[in-house]
């Protein structure tokens, strides 16, 4: 019982770090004319990736929990898929790898446009939390 218990919880916590992490993401960039998709959105411990798409455009975000809320680090492309530029961001290497993977598993099942949308993003751009609510991440989009 107790097993199941500390796994529900873990479940419980996930799904909430999920959930913010929408919130954060929609609080920013969300806009009535363009509404943002957040998704897939998977978490490792304090480090998240969150792929995005708003106007026919989308990208990835890099996200870091500090003192209970989640902070926007970076956004880019497809270079965000992989553990070593994970690890740039200043994440464990344990992180960035856990999360190339289960990022490599949630992508697996979308839609290929979707995908193509997320590699729409070139570059990386440090957002930060003061910059978040200001800083627009379609901006760094090929047009």
């Amino acid at each position: 019982v107790a097993f199941t218990t500390f796994t529900m919880r873990q479940v419980q916590a996930h799904q909430t770090d999920q959930a913010q992490i929408q919130h954060v993401m929609m609080a920013a960039f969300d806009k009535p004319a363009e509404p943002l998709k957040v998704v897939p959105v998977v978490v490792h411990g304090d480090y998240a990736v969150a792929g995005w798409i708003q106007a026919g455009r989308g990208g990835r975000a890099v996200m870091r929990k500090e003192t209970g809320h989640w902070t926007i680090m970076v956004c880019g492309g497809d270079g965000l898929k992989e553990a070593a530029a994970l690890a740039l961001t200043g994440m464990p290497t344990a992180s960035a790898d856990a999360l190339a993977k289960a990022l490599a598993a949630a992508e697996a099942t979308l839609d290929p446009i979707v995908l193509k949308q997320f590699a729409m993003f070139e570059g990386v751009v440090k957002v930060g939390a003061d910059h978040a609510a200001h800083q627009h991440p379609k901006s760094a989009v090929k047009h």
